[in-house]
């Protein structure tokens, strides 16, 4: 089975998104009779569930399956997969949330869950006893956790309402485990394979710091997200704990590095060295974000302004998730990424955040806005266009 052509699709997705992203800024510059909302919708689901999703669990394919003899049960459950996220990407745009886009959402959730069991059900009794395997089991169990939200929120909006808080903080349940539960633990989970793969030296007092550490601060800092309401100051106190337990959870997982970075650097080429080390530094800030977002006066600030939040979600999914799934994919030979390709994207995304952040604070001080404000954003969102086309289309500019 050629899992390189599993990941040509997430890239083919990833340009779709892209593609999609340019669209929407082009609302701000030229009028277009098309609902906006229905786009974003289109935007989103493809981003989390065709990028992100298909190359997460084809690299834990491959890191965990992909001897156990299960190519028929796994092309079955990919290609079901790709329905659903076709289907999706066919009905949002002119549909938004509607039979059809729901049915297809429902069975994307249902093929997610037949991942979740044929991880559990076909890794081995060696595998399980591997750091890597623990971290992975969590992130799959926090993406189970993430559908709750969905589940929940057709309810929501036949009893309560879309203008119900409970509605916005089913939304905010499922981004919140996806982002911070599913994505990022995968992620650490990966990195940690890595160790393994390469036998570096980690104490069983070290990995069980981080991973409690860094699960239970994966629940507290949920709270983060309620935050808009205004309640008690113990969830402040809460959420700002779990950021707090999240950071030492990474100081813990640089020492593992820093320990071990002769033996890293003679494991992995230059390039991927300085890929990791970006994904690092952006997953810094987002946590110093996290812990900026548990103050009171910051937390109210942040709740009214849209741009600060599309900013920061931006920031991890184009920076710390779609860096560190670069690194990984070419580091195991599932894809292949010039310094070209990489130096684009990289201009994309730090003018972007630029550009979203800038306005966050226009908003909050009330100060006027740049008048090619939004040409300048659109032109910067097309870039990103340039540089994963660059990556889906150009394979001899790759290496």
């Amino acid at each position: 089975m050629n899992l390189k052509s599993h990941i040509k699709i997430a890239i083919g997705y990833f340009f779709i998104v892209a593609l999609l992203g340019v669209f929407m800024r082009m609302f701000q510059v030229v009028d277009i009779s098309f609902n906006y909302k229905n786009i974003l919708h289109a935007h989103s689901h493809i981003a989390l569930l065709g990028w992100v999703y298909t190359g997460l669990t084809t690299l834990i394919y491959k890191l965990f399956l992909s001897e156990k003899q299960l190519e028929k049960k796994y092309k079955i459950l990919f290609w079901s997969t790709q329905i659903s996220i076709i289907g999706m990407l066919l009905t949002f745009p002119f549909t938004g949330y509607a039979l059809i886009s729901i049915i297809f959402s429902t069975l994307f959730l249902l093929n997610s869950y037949g991942f979740i069991w044929l991880f559990l059900k076909h890794t081995n009794q060696v595998q399980k006893q591997l750091n890597s395997y623990k971290i992975i089991r969590a992130s799959l169990w926090f993406m189970a956790l993430s559908s709750v939200g969905p589940w929940v929120l057709g309810v929501i909006m036949n009893t309560l309402g879309s203008t119900s808080p409970w509605y916005r903080n089913a939304i905010y349940f499922y981004l919140h485990f996806q982002y911070n539960g599913w994505f990022l633990v995968a992620i650490s989970g990966i990195i940690f394979s890595l160790f393994e793969k390469y036998s570096l030296s980690i104490s069983k007092k070290q990995f069980t710091l981080f991973y409690r550490l860094f699960i239970s601060g994966v629940f507290l800092t949920f709270f983060l997200s309620v935050l808009w309401m205004k309640p008690n100051i113990l969830f402040y106190t809460v959420s700002g704990l779990g950021g707090i337990f999240q950071l030492v959870a990474f100081g813990v997982l640089g020492k593992i590095a820093l320990q071990n970075s002769k033996l890293l650097k003679a494991s992995l080429s230059r390039f991927e060295g300085n890929l990791l080390k970006m994904g690092a530094v952006l997953f810094i800030v987002k946590l110093l974000f996290q812990l900026l977002g548990a103050l009171p006066n910051i937390a109210e600030i942040i709740s009214i302004n849209i741009d600060f939040v599309i900013g920061y979600l931006h920031w991890v999914f184009l920076g710390v998730v779609s860096i560190s799934l670069f690194m990984f994919l070419k580091h195991f030979k599932l894809m292949k990424l010039s310094r070209t390709s990489y130096s684009i994207y990289l201009i994309a995304f730090f003018l972007t955040e630029g550009l979203l952040f800038y306005k966050g604070i226009v908003v909050w001080q009330g100060i006027s806005l740049a008048d090619n404000y939004y040409l300048l954003l659109f032109l910067a969102s097309a870039v990103f266009l340039v540089a994963i086309a660059g990556l889906l289309f150009l394979p001899k500019l790759n290496k």
